[in-house]
């Protein structure tokens, strides 16, 4: 940093020169730092001097970057858009006192949503924000208090917490279940219809998957209703619609209730999970803390 601060004199410098660079104009970088453009004219000079090079080819109208310039702006650039992002979370996260919560539409309808009441009856001043994504958000970049991931539980620049381990089964509605009457061994399922999952952007588990889990290799699972969101899957499968995957950890609530049947004795058990994440570098506002420590602590009941 020592060196750095030798080569360029002042960090200002190095906003006033991407807003130069970006604008190709050192007066209309002077109108948006709020600055007069002799005061731009000066830093990047400074610049150029402790540098040694000419970043700017400058003319009566307009100023165009060196190739010196325009690697420096390549990389200055990137570098502050990330500082911008950085900051931009940490002040929200200090000017807002909500927690946000980014799910999967499904997990956020059968699991978040029946546990609400019983979050607000013991954290009744918590301000909880559900915001659900068909992929995997940048909890730091967006400014995200806790997310839910599927995978193994280790991410670069998040702490994670199980939430459930994977375990998937067949379930479909109690009428296509008690119908299906030669369902006693699993190839037998490759007979019904299926609905399959296909996540656009996500990593998901397929039908393949599980019936190869079986030693079920050399047929295809039969073709049906293709969906891309795991809660429209869901509401087709209540709606008798076929056979689907059931996640235990989703699923367990609706079988409870009647709406749905499994065949739990068929589980397949991936080695993976769903984690509770949260960012390693951007500190926890006391309030997401709270809900933190009460979704493990409910993980652990529900287990």
């Amino acid at each position: 940093m020592q060196e750095l601060w030798k080569l360029l004199t002042s960090p200002r410098h190095l906003i006033v020169f991407e807003a130069a660079a970006r604008h190709l104009s050192f007066t209309r970088a002077a109108a948006e730092l709020n600055v007069q453009q002799p005061a731009v004219s000066a830093a990047i000079k400074q610049m150029e001097e402790s540098l040694g090079v000419i970043l700017f080819h400058r003319s009566h109208r307009k100023v165009v970057l060196t190739k010196a310039g325009e690697r420096l702006f390549a990389d200055v650039s990137i570098g502050l858009d990330h500082i911008l992002s950085s900051a931009r979370g940490i002040w929200q996260r200090g000017q807002n006192d909500h927690v946000t919560l980014s799910v999967s539409t499904a997990f956020a309808y059968y699991w978040m949503v029946p546990q609400l009441e019983a979050l607000h009856t013991a954290h009744p001043d918590v301000d909880l924000r559900l915001q659900t994504s068909d992929r995997e958000p940048d909890i730091d970049a967006e400014g995200i208090s806790l997310a839910i991931r599927r995978g193994n539980g280790s991410w670069p620049g998040v702490h994670a917490a199980l939430i459930a381990p994977e375990v998937i089964y067949p379930i479909a509605s109690p009428q296509v279940m008690a119908a299906a009457v030669n369902l006693k061994t699993v190839p037998n399922l490759l007979h019904e219809r299926l609905i399959h999952l296909e996540e656009p952007v996500r990593e998901r588990p397929t039908w393949g998957q599980w019936f190869s889990h079986f030693g079920i290799t050399e047929r295809e699972p039969k073709a049906g209703l293709r969906l891309n969101d795991y809660a429209l899957v869901l509401q087709a499968a209540m709606a008798g619609e076929g056979v689907a995957f059931g996640w235990k950890h989703v699923t367990q609530g609706l079988i409870a209730k009647g709406l749905l049947a499994a065949r739990e004795d068929w589980s397949w058990e991936t080695g993976k999970g769903f984690y509770l994440v949260w960012s390693k570098t951007t500190p926890l506002i006391p309030q997401a803390e709270r809900v933190r420590d009460w979704m493990i602590g409910t993980a652990r009941d529900w287990q």
